[in-house]
């Protein structure tokens, strides 16, 4: 895959995307490109993880396959089946011409035309015009079983399939894992990426993002309800809203025509932050009316 020819040039064309990446992460995604090497990222939920396969995808003009993990995912789901129904109706044509024999079946039945290609195999798919970039989404809610099938992909790029053989990329897809670390992936997979930590932004790169995909709310909006997400973070809560909560948040107050924060504002749209109600009403009354006029006064 050809990717960018520089660093900031990666940053660039990711800000052209409405994607604020800092140093650390531009210069994991451009190795990653030039060594066609996966990239692993961890961090908490709603920092971006997502969306930078979505961006580098937009910023390279190609595909973004993607892969979302969960409980109980397997081959079938993730890689390829066969279409039985076509094969049983083409068995049929089979017998009826009296051409059936066990080794014509196995020839006629197990060809490219009856499999049916899941997210992985498409990435990987030597017909494919361009590489594509292949998001594998929370691989921490698959199972551990499930992450041993990858190395093979991770680490050749191709996928066995015992009736074909093993297909492999004629030219790698951009392989971007992404984990909110609800259980710890194994060092085996891990091993055969890039890894790089997102972390939750400061408050000048936050507000940044906030500009960038939100413009048109009102720039007092913007930096109060930033700077209150930011302290929020600092609170025990069940679930610390991500970056993902602050643009949701600003987004939803712009369209009240909201042009800045007050107490009123914030009680009747915390649900769009807070997704539980044990952390709606840690926060409620006097420790909310604090938190706001720290915010605003910040």
């Amino acid at each position: 895959m050809t990717g960018p020819a520089s660093i900031s040039e990666l940053a660039r064309l990711l800000a052209e995307r409405h994607y604020v990446a800092d140093r650390g992460l531009a210069v994991s995604l451009f190795v990653a490109l030039r060594l066609r090497k996966p990239l692993f990222l961890e961090g908490e939920a709603g920092v971006g993880k997502t969306s930078l396969a979505s961006a580098i995808a937009g910023a390279l003009g190609t595909d973004l396959i993607r892969l979302q993990c969960y409980e109980g995912l397997d081959v079938t789901q993730a890689v390829y089946e066969w279409d039985y129904a076509r094969q049983l109706v083409e068995l049929r044509i089979l017998e009826a011409s009296g051409g059936l024999d066990r080794h014509t079946a196995r020839r006629e039945l197990y060809t490219d035309t009856f499999l049916i290609k899941r997210p992985l195999l498409q990435a990987i798919d030597p017909a494919r015009s361009r590489p594509a970039v292949l998001l594998i989404d929370e691989i921490d809610r698959a199972d551990e079983e499930f992450e041993g099938y990858l190395l093979e992909l991770l680490a050749e790029y191709q996928i066995t399939i015992p009736e074909l053989g093993t297909i492999r990329a004629s030219e790698p897809p951009l392989v971007i894992l992404t984990s909110n670390r609800t259980r710890e992936v194994h060092d085996a997979l891990k091993r055969r990426c890039l890894y790089h930590w997102i972390d939750y932004p400061s408050l000048d790169k936050e507000l940044a993002i906030v500009r960038e995909r939100i413009p048109h709310a009102a720039e007092r909006l913007s930096r109060q309800v930033t700077a209150l997400v930011q302290r929020l973070r600092t609170l025990d809560l069940y679930k610390v809203p991500g970056v993902s909560e602050t643009l949701d948040w600003v987004a939803a107050l712009a369209a009240l025509d909201r042009q800045e924060l007050d107490l009123a504002a914030v009680e009747e749209t915390l649900g769009v932050v807070l997704k539980s109600r044990e952390d709606q009403q840690a926060v409620s009354g006097a420790a909310l009316s604090e938190l706001l006029r720290a915010a605003v006064a910040g």
